[in-house]
């Protein structure tokens, strides 16, 4: 593996331990945000029981968003073997195309990678490049919920703005 993509296992490692350490944070965001993108979209005659569909929607991506990052399980998810099929697949079942940014990671990965990195040079980079980025697939959710709003989209659109939140504060 090159230098570029150790950094982006880096990255993945500390947005799974920001998120992991920030979990009961995260939820409240994601609570708030929610109560508020519902007014926003006129969905106030919501339920308890929609609510709660909405709101377990939104922790279920919570979930899965953070198994995607887990550094256990990362080569699962990014193995080059089966990426191209895997990512062909996820464009069609997202709302959101999610290219043009990965490719901007991978391009600040390969800026900002240095020869030889040791353990603390690659935490402190992968923290740099999550400043700079944000988390991964987040401003294509965010960018493509805000041209066109609309309820199915609304638990991505709500833990993408809640993890931006949480790891840029």
């Amino acid at each position: 593996m090159n230098q570029a993509g150790l950094l982006l296992n880096a990255y993945y490692e500390a947005l799974y331990e920001l998120l992991d350490s920030n979990k009961a944070r995260l939820i409240e965001k994601i609570e708030d945000l929610l109560h508020s993108e519902l007014e926003n979209l006129g969905a106030v005659s919501f339920d308890r029981e929609k609510y709660a569909a909405y709101r377990d929607a939104c922790l279920a991506f919570v979930d899965e968003r953070m198994e995607t990052y887990n550094p256990i399980g990362i080569q699962y998810t990014f193995d080059r073997a089966a990426s191209q099929l895997a990512y062909q697949l996820e464009l069609q079942l997202n709302f959101y195309d999610s290219r043009a940014e990965f490719q901007a990671l991978k391009e600040a990965a390969r800026a900002k990678a240095e020869p030889d990195m040791a353990d603390e040079r690659l935490h402190q980079l992968a923290n740099e490049l999550i400043c700079e980025v944000g988390a991964f697939p987040d401003k294509s959710i965010i960018s493509a919920y805000q041209a066109a709003p609309a309820l199915p989209k609304l638990p991505d659109y709500i833990v993408a703005r809640a993890v931006e939140e949480i790891i840029r504060p």
